[in-house]
This record gives structure tokens, C-alpha cells and sequence, in this order.
């Protein structure tokens, strides 16, 4: 049974409108939340409002009845006035942001739930406290990362990881208040078998061998990229000895360190894909669907994979896996691998000594965790 409500509605909403997140790592953690909200409210029309470059991610979902995209530079007022015909009765505002709270109070939705976040709360009808085991991910400053690197590791190792510290329990607490179940699901998205076989039609990916996806990017910055050469190193010792085929993934901001790694992994046998910059989001889901193992540093490909079921090894330093780790926490599809360094996680994005945290996962360490998860994961 769900816990009883925190905020009391006049009625049930027939009509919900949920103002998406707008990064896409994010917005795949927003999943259980979305899912939970649906069991709540089963017979209820649910749209998402959700930034245009995301709008692929949610087709089949089965959350979800509408998708209402909007582009770069579309401001709140003509977005509020576009979604005033539809009538919604209650909002979910997920971000914390003062804008999106502003688009729904221009929709003139007469119920807006959301966080209590200071220059907004006036815009929600029911500004939702902090809730218990937030964690925020606050920066270090250059000179806490110095002092830090010079000393002893802190308390904080060998302490267990709050349970409820992983972000995608800050939207689930949002539709707990309405209602909804607390309990976590993993991170749901879906991909038809109809664009998986178009994906690999469209880029040569052969169903008759195993592939690994290697994701080196990272839009955050430097700080959460394992070394290129690494990754590189990786995918030759595994190309050779696994025989399996590389697909390389990434944006169009990648497509220079795509073909770097590339070209330092060389000619193999086994087939070589160079996929970055090259898909649509859809197509993206779909070629991460079709591998076996997505290598990845902490970014939002690692999240689709993970909510498609593809397992992931994923580096992270100077971000949290307690906090953002993909899929459910402490699913054993996963391998999250870190360095034990005192000063991380940092969550700056560039690294201002020498880049312990990464440089501290070592070729041997991945390979090996690749391989358990390429053998556990082999066909039958």
C-alpha cells in the first residue's frame, strides 16, 4: 500500500502534466518517478513537457500518453500560453529551477507540486520540503581538493552509502507526496525490436558476434573522462581476445575523440563502428541495445544503456556513483569502479592537480571487469 498522501488535491486529476528534467542522464533517472506517478494515478491522461533534444527518449514509454516538446529559445510565456488549451489540472514540476515552475504558472494548471527552491515557491501551490537523505552535489574548491590530496583519506571510506542518496529518489519523493509508492524501480526505457533491426542495418552491426560499446565522452568536462588511451588499450587487449566487435558511441562533440580512439585501437579482426555524432537519440538507444557491454565513463549514454538492460562498467571520479550510478543501486548487472582517493567525489570539471581519481583505475582492473560481465552475459 502507498503511503497516505502529504499534499490532499480537491479531486483526482484526469489531466497531468510533468515538466521533464533537461539533461538526459537526468531525465532516464526521472523513470521510476514517472512509472510510480502512473500507478498512482492509472487512469489518468499524463504528458510530459520536456526540452526538444530529449523528445525521442520517450516513445513506447509506457508511463507516459503525450509528449509536448519545446526548442531552444522558446520563452516560459509562449510556452505557458501554448499549454493553457490543454486544461491540465495538476503539474510536477521535476526540476528545481525557477523557470520551469514559471511555465506551469503560465499554463494556469491549478495544482503545481515541485520543490521549495528559493525564488520560486510562489509559482507552486504545493512546495514540497527538502526531503530526508538528500544529498547535494556540492563542488570542492581548489583548495579543499589540495588539502585533501595531501592528507589521509577521510571518515567517509569503508562508511556504507546512503541508501536513499541516489538522485532518481529525489523525483520518486516528489510523487510519493501525491501518493505514489516510495519503493525504487530501476530506470525504464524502450527501444522496438523494429529500430534495433534497423539500427543494425544502418551501421553494420552483426547480430552473429558479441559487441562492445565503448563510450569515452563526457559533456560535463575533462574531470569525468578516464584517459582516451585507456579506453583504447582496453578495447585492443578485449578486440584480441574476445573477438568481439567495437561500436563507439558519443555526440557530435565527440566525434574528434571517436576517431582518436579509433585510430589508437587500429586494425583488429573483429569489426570496428564508429558511431559517434552519427545517430539520432532513437538510434542511439537502439545500437546500445544491441550490445552485450557498454564501457562508459559517467555520462547519459551509461544511463540509456543501463535502462535498456545492457550491463555497464562504468569509471567514475569526480562524480558519485551513490549519487548517479547507473540503473537501480546496487544492481549486479553493473560494475562502477573508482579509485579510493581522498578527494573525490570533487564534482569539478577539470581536475587542478593530477588527476588521481581516473589515472587510478587501472587497464588491467577494466579489462578483467569487462570480461566477467562479456562472459556472464553470454548467449546460452
Amino acid at each position: 500500500m502507498p503511503p497516505p498522501p502529504s499534499i490532499v488535491l480537491p479531486n483526482a486529476p484526469r489531466r497531468i502534466l510533468v515538466r521533464g528534467v533537461n539533461w538526459l542522464g537526468d531525465a532516464v533517472m526521472t523513470t521510476p518517478a514517472l512509472l510510480r506517478l502512473r500507478e498512482r494515478f492509472l487512469g489518468a491522461h499524463i504528458a510530459l513537457l520536456t526540452p526538444a533534444k530529449l523528445a525521442e527518449l520517450w516513445p513506447q514509454h509506457p508511463a507516459l500518453d503525450e509528449v509536448i516538446s519545446f526548442v531552444p529559445g522558446e520563452g516560459s510565456w509562449r510556452i505557458g500560453r501554448r499549454l493553457q488549451a490543454a486544461r491540465f489540472e495538476l503539474g510536477l514540476v521535476l526540476p528545481n529551477s525557477p523557470r520551469s515552475a514559471l511555465q506551469l504558472w503560465l499554463a494556469e494548471i491549478p495544482q503545481r507540486v515541485g520543490y521549495a527552491r528559493p525564488w520560486r515557491n510562489w509559482l507552486l501551490t504545493h512546495a514540497v520540503p527538502p526531503r530526508p537523505g538528500e544529498v547535494r552535489m556540492r563542488k570542492r574548491s581548489v583548495a579543499e581538493v589540495r588539502g585533501l590530496a595531501g592528507g589521509a583519506p577521510p571518515a567517509r571510506h569503508g562508511a556504507a552509502p546512503n541508501p536513499v542518496g541516489h538522485h532518481l529518489h529525489q523525483y520518486l519523493h516528489l510523487t510519493t507526496a501525491l501518493g505514489a509508492r516510495a519503493e525504487p524501480l530501476a530506470p525504464q526505457l524502450k527501444v522496438t525490436r523494429e529500430e534495433v533491426a534497423q539500427a543494425r542495418a544502418k551501421f553494420g552491426i552483426d547480430d552473429e558476434i558479441c559487441w562492445l560499446g565503448i563510450n569515452a565522452g563526457a559533456e560535463y568536462g575533462p574531470a569525468k573522462r578516464w584517459p582516451s588511451a585507456r579506453f583504447a588499450a582496453v578495447a585492443r587487449t578485449l578486440a584480441d581476445k574476445l573477438h568481439c566487435g567495437l561500436a563507439i558511441f558519443g555526440g557530435s562533440g565527440d566525434a574528434a575523440l571517436a576517431m582518436e580512439l579509433q585510430s589508437a585501437i587500429g586494425d583488429r579482426a573483429a569489426p570496428i563502428r564508429n558511431l559517434a555524432g552519427r545517430t539520432t537519440l532513437r538510434e542511439l538507444m537502439a545500437a546500445l541495445n544491441s550490445c552485450r557491454v557498454l564501457l562508459t565513463n559517467d555520462t547519459g549514454p551509461m544511463h540509456v544503456a543501463a535502462a535498456l538492460g545492457t550491463p555497464v562498467v562504468a569509471i567514475f571520479g569526480s562524480t558519485s556513483p551513490a549519487l548517479t550510478g547507473p540503473g537501480l543501486p546496487g544492481d549486479p548487472r553493473h560494475r562502477l569502479l573508482q579509485a579510493d582517493v581522498a578527494c573525490a567525489p570533487c564534482f569539478l570539471r577539470e581536475c587542478p592537480i593530477d588527476f588521481r581519481c581516473m589515472n587510478g583505475v587501472a587497464v588491467a582492473q577494466v579489462v578483467e571487469t569487462v570480461r566477467e560481465l562479456m562472459r556472464d552475459r553470454s548467449p546460452a
